[in-house]
């Protein structure tokens, strides 16, 4: 690239490390801003599910589709980012709506199929209690998430990245301009910020006068010590959704974004271990390890917030709930909107302009 424009990521969880990595790749210059662990917070903390599932209107679907074949193209440009393509195995819905859910996303193109107890059982042998009906999405994968990140933020470097180990304070502004940031250490300048920060990024914004609408409900995920293989895959049965993670480890939930942690957390995580214990053959045999809790970035209206802030050049948000599934696709779609001024039409609906229309 004969003008190598300087960009600015703040933020290294799964979103900013894939911005970050396409940016370095199509040749800018770099640099990365993250004020705790490179890898995220959010992201550390995910369940990791990269899928297309139930509950998509048809333009969220398409973005969700497109991004898992992004992570197949990314997986084999940087292969230590490891997406594991288990399948998943969906039975939490009232059988009408998995019915209707099975049709639809068929209709889309997703491959469902949909398994009685016998297949169910076969799947998931593990399972005390196999479904009498459910739905199995054999293209569904999930990822090692801060593993993920920290391959891509490495990756970054080796194309010419910086990471820089320093809290941002507050954009800085320059005739209405966005110019770079103001971190603890002093001011950092760039052509364009990106602000991939997760949780934080409402705050960022709202420093250059940038209203994003979102939300950062707590998520609490409970892990037992390493176990044999006993998932092939992953498994969302009613008020239990479970993977076992590469290290052998089952990660559980009352759902992929975690239970709510309430008044007690410890009484929280013991309730969701039992549950676990029940579920699975074997579950007696189950020794906790630990629980962890999550702050999910939700937008106001629950889709992704992608693009140019509106009112403020050089600064571009990206902040989503489905960051693991989207993360490929989004760090593709930004490297080219911000140096080429090419935005892919399955961004359309999801820019940050849509919460600033009359």
């Amino acid at each position: 690239m004969a003008d190598r424009p300087h960009v600015i990521v703040v933020g290294s969880g799964i979103i900013g490390a894939s911005i970050a990595w396409h940016l370095a790749r199509d040749g800018a210059r770099v640099t990365i801003v993250e004020a705790h662990e490179p890898g995220g917070i959010a992201t550390r903390h995910s369940w990791a599910w990269i899928n297309a599932s139930w509950g998509n209107p048809e333009p969220y679907f398409r973005l969700r589709i497109r991004a898992m074949a992004e992570w197949k193209r990314l997986a084999a440009d940087v292969p230590a980012v490891r997406p594991h393509w288990v399948g998943g195995l969906l039975y939490d819905l009232p059988h009408d709506d998995l019915v209707s859910y099975a049709t639809q996303h068929t209709r889309w193109g997703y491959g469902i199929h949909e398994v009685g107890a016998i297949e169910a059982a076969q799947i998931e042998p593990a399972l005390k209690i196999p479904p009498a009906f459910a739905v199995h999405v054999p293209e569904e994968g999930a990822l090692e998430p801060a593993a993920a990140a920290q391959a891509l933020l490495a990756d970054s470097i080796r194309y010419g990245a910086e990471l820089h180990r320093d809290r941002v304070i507050r954009l800085d502004v320059t005739a209405g301009q966005v110019t770079g940031i103001i971190t603890a250490r002093g001011v950092l300048d760039a052509d364009h910020v990106v602000i991939a920060a997760g949780t934080a990024t409402g705050t960022l914004a709202m420093s250059v006068g940038v209203d994003v609408p979102m939300s950062a409900p707590p998520g609490l995920l409970v892990a037992t010590k390493p176990l044999p293989k006993l998932l092939n895959g992953l498994v969302m049965a009613p008020d239990m959704h479970v993977r076992q993670l590469a290290d052998g480890r089952l990660l559980a939930g009352t759902d992929f974004g975690g239970a709510n942690p309430g008044d007690d957390a410890e009484k929280t995580a013991a309730a969701v271990f039992a549950g676990l214990q029940i579920m699975l053959k074997g579950g007696d045999a189950f020794s906790f390890d630990r629980y962890q809790i999550g702050y999910r970035p939700m937008p106001g209206d629950g889709f992704p917030i992608v693009g140019a802030a509106p009112g403020r050049g050089g600064l571009y948000l990206a902040v989503t709930h489905s960051g693991i599934t989207l993360a490929a696709a989004l760090g593709l779609f930004a490297a080219a909107e911000i140096l080429r001024g090419h935005r892919d039409p399955l961004l359309a609906p999801f820019g940050p302009e849509r919460f600033h229309q009359a």
